[in-house]
């Protein structure tokens, strides 16, 4: 079982935070934007002087309306509501939406604070939307997990169990028959809107170890077919060595599950012997899954029909 860690602070260098946003920069300040929360702030109430609710942790979007209610005043009161706006802390970042100038005020309060300037070309309410998508992704809790996720018939399945028991050769098996590969070895698991997805650390993104062969980039070997950047875990299956006496679930009627990050996923655990083809009883598992979720559980249809005929 894997709990949610405590909310992370992330600092990102400028330049990836504008590209991945698509903003434009027009003072770059300290060159970096420290995130703490997925809240974003909208300074309507404190450019009007209420700052009860201010956190000075948010990214601050300025949009058509705050732009035209600062334009109504004079460029002395402009400066004195900025000025005060940036007095309340360091925020990471103002962002303009719609590609609208900067005032010059703007420019001096923010360079007061070192705090980067950038323009968004999108509508407020788009740009909005990016922004809560990507910060819900960056700072979501996560966990680590040994093991292998694939992408299985469009099914997640995150493949755990010892090490040595064959996972990443039950993986490249899959992966010769077209499935994707995600992760390999290690699994950074996020929540995300109260869904587990799984991606791969950077260091070994696309790489996998095979024992007598030694490491291999799926990648570069199998083509950008083969791998996927981040997948929905739906299904966890558990590999391990078959344990003689052990009573292994035959009909699918015991309903098991994995939590991580305090979700529970789907969980199946089989068991491995020799000449046992686990790539196709994964494929079986992925292609059930699907069924399951569309409400078709052959289990319980067998059920009924048994007792029908008591």
């Amino acid at each position: 079982m894997r709990n949610k860690e405590e909310q992370v602070i992330m600092t990102v260098d400028l330049e990836t935070f504008s590209k991945d946003l698509k903003l434009e920069t027009v003072y770059a300040g300290r060159g970096s934007v420290t995130l703490a929360t997925m809240s974003v702030e909208r300074p309507g109430l404190p450019l009007a002087g209420f700052f009860d609710y201010y956190d000075a942790s948010r990214i601050v979007v300025i949009g058509l309306a705050e732009y035209e209610y600062l334009r109504i005043f004079s460029t002395q009161e402009r400066r004195e509501k900025l000025s005060k706006l940036f007095e309340y802390g360091e925020a990471p970042c103002v962002i303009l939406s719609r590609s609208l100038l900067a005032y010059e005020e703007l420019l001096d309060s923010a360079k007061s604070k070192n705090c980067p300037i950038l323009v968004s070309p999108k509508e407020t309410t788009d740009l909005m939307s990016d922004l809560y998508i990507y910060l819900n992704r960056l700072l979501a809790p996560s966990c680590s997990e040994h093991g292998v996720l694939l992408e299985v018939f469009g099914v997640g399945i995150l493949l755990t169990g010892k090490s040595g028991v064959g996972k990443s050769e039950t993986a490249m098996e899959l992966i010769k028959r077209g499935h994707r590969l995600v992760a390999d070895d290690s699994v950074i698991i996020k929540e995300i809107a109260n869904e587990l997805y799984g991606t791969c650390p950077d260091r070994i993104r696309y790489f996998m170890e095979l024992r007598g062969i030694g490491i291999i980039n799926v990648k570069s070997m199998y083509g950008s077919g083969s791998i996927l950047d981040e997948k929905k875990i739906e299904l966890v299956i558990e590999l391990e060595n078959r344990q003689t006496g052990k009573d292994y679930d035959r009909i699918g009627d015991k309903e098991e599950n994995a939590e991580y990050l305090g979700i529970s996923v789907p969980k199946l655990t089989i068991p491995v012997s020799p000449g046992r083809n686990l790539a196709i009883i994964i494929e079986v598992a992925a292609r059930n899954q699907r069924l399951k979720r569309m409400g078709y559980d052959a289990s319980q249809e067998l059920i009924e029909q048994s007792m029908g005929k008591l």
